[in-house]
């Protein structure tokens, strides 16, 4: 039963010769959680969401997936200031609920973070075209477009992917430095998107508000959910945060109250302007304002979301890297994914292999498939810490907690209840993809993840009481 053992908390981090550089402050790390956060959500998914789902009622569905992702988020706060180490879901769950548990939630962290990074990127290629052809430049379908949608790979997808990559390879300080600038660029987008269209909301435009009904709102949410992917990315860079007990509770809940105000927002103004069946398009909110005459505004927000859209890739590929980084510091993956470089202070290999694999996402499978696939791993790692802070709580109640949930044992259960709900809310053919992606992460835990922990090791180690006491002393 040695899987089932959990590391201490005391114990977690990889020592002072694998720790990584500080260097992000409360400024660093809220902007990092809106850069991640603002992007392909708003920029993209608000408009199938609307088409396909919930129509005028997608306000509703952000305002179903903030709550859940505000219960998520009082949670991770908690058990972010406590234990100040990269690794976010994953770590929390090894000294919860041991270290099966840990895996399984940090092989799932990986559709949260690296095929979600596919994702954007796909957005980002959507954006990308999209400006190239109102400048008249008209690429090739089959360097656009994935297999399944005619083509042979997206190739700008594939190219942002790498560039981004090697940006963060060259230092966390560069990476976060270009984040903050591309996240004022794309919030000043969105603020003109605001500026021009909500004035020319119909009212009437809301009516039907939900088309679907109830299930499509609760549909449209666990869709839309994609959009709030970010705010735990900040848990990631907690071993590169100074004052972490302090920065990261204020990091994780600013973002998301800042963002979710901005969704509700944008999702109000979108669909009072132009019919919610006629928002499934790559690129909704330019379109919307080129719907009612804005031509240049619809350009410029074009290029704000591009620059928004990037600023999530990048979170997303630095995030997965860390996840990755420690996985292999705790012995679950090859030791070279822990490998740090000195000249940057980044998990260099762990950061290059995290984005070619994106870099192949993005470049072969659909959006909207990647993106279900990427809010289940989501969810079921918001489950897992919100069950995991609720036993530390039992378990280890003499732990020194800089930020404590506020009446946890609501929302605890609520975070459980409202994340387990947008799960259900999935298409079925999610939930067989999640299935099939957790028993592959079984079997590579078993083959290897298990034979190398050094946890098991030291727990397979006899004592010095139980080697004296042994024939052979």
């Amino acid at each position: 039963m040695q899987w089932l053992r959990i590391r201490s908390v005391e114990s977690l981090g990889g020592g002072e010769h694998s720790s990584l550089k500080r260097t992000l402050g409360a400024v660093d790390l809220t902007l990092l959680g809106i850069g991640c956060i603002i992007g392909t959500g708003v920029f993209v998914l608000t408009g199938v969401a609307a088409a396909r789902y919930a129509g005028p009622g997608l306000m509703l569905s952000f305002a179903l997936a903030g709550l859940a992702c505000a219960f998520a988020a009082l949670v991770y706060a908690e058990l972010a200031a406590m234990v100040p180490v990269s690794g976010s879901a994953y770590t929390y769950s090894y000294a919860t609920m041991g270290e099966a548990v840990a895996w399984i939630v940090g092989w799932n962290l990986v559709l949260e973070y690296a095929v979600s990074a596919g994702a954007v990127a796909a957005g980002w290629s959507g954006y990308f075209t999209g400006i190239l052809g109102q400048l008249g430049v008209v690429l090739p379908a089959a360097i656009t477009n994935v297999p399944a949608e005619g083509g042979v790979m997206d190739v700008p997808a594939t190219a942002i992917a790498l560039l981004v990559t090697g940006l963060l390879v060259n230092g966390v300080r560069h990476g976060a430095r270009v984040n903050a600038a591309l996240v004022f660029v794309k919030l000043f987008a969105i603020l003109l998107f605001l500026a021009l269209a909500g004035p020319k909301v119909d009212a009437d435009l809301w009516t039907p508000f939900a088309p679907f009904g109830w299930q499509g709102i609760a549909t449209g949410a666990a869709i839309i959910f994609f959009a709030y992917i970010g705010f735990d990315a900040v848990a990631t860079a907690a071993e590169e945060t100074r004052d972490p007990q302090r920065n990261l509770p204020i990091g994780i809940i600013a973002s998301l109250l800042i963002c979710t105000a901005i969704y509700l927002t944008v999702a109000a103004v979108l669909t009072g302007v132009a019919p919610y069946t006629s928002l499934d398009v790559k690129e909704p909110v330019a379109f919307a304002l080129r719907l009612i005459g804005y031509d240049f505004g619809a350009a410029v927000v074009a290029a704000g979301a591009l620059a928004g859209i990037t600023t999530v890739l990048l979170v997303l590929i630095f995030a997965q890297a860390r996840i990755f980084f420690v996985m292999a510091r705790d012995g679950l993956l090859p030791t070279f994914l822990s490998r740090i470089n000195a000249a940057h202070g980044t998990p260099q290999i762990a950061t290059l292999l995290t984005g070619i694999g994106v870099a192949g996402v993005a470049g072969f499978l659909p959006l909207g498939a990647i993106a279900e696939l990427s809010n289940i791993g989501t969810l079921f790692a918001f489950v897992a810490v919100s069950l995991g802070v609720m036993i530390l709580r039992r378990a280890r109640p003499d732990i020194v907690r800089p930020f404590r949930t506020p009446v946890l044992w609501f929302v605890g259960p609520a975070a459980v209840a409202s994340c387990g709900y947008l799960m259900i809310s999935l298409p079925a053919t999610t939930w067989v993809r999640f299935g099939i992606w957790s028993v592959i992460g079984a079997i590579v835990y078993a083959a290897y993840g298990y034979r190398r922990s050094p946890l098991r090791r030291d727990l397979a180690a006899p004592t010095p009481e139980s080697a004296a006491g042994s024939p052979s002393a």
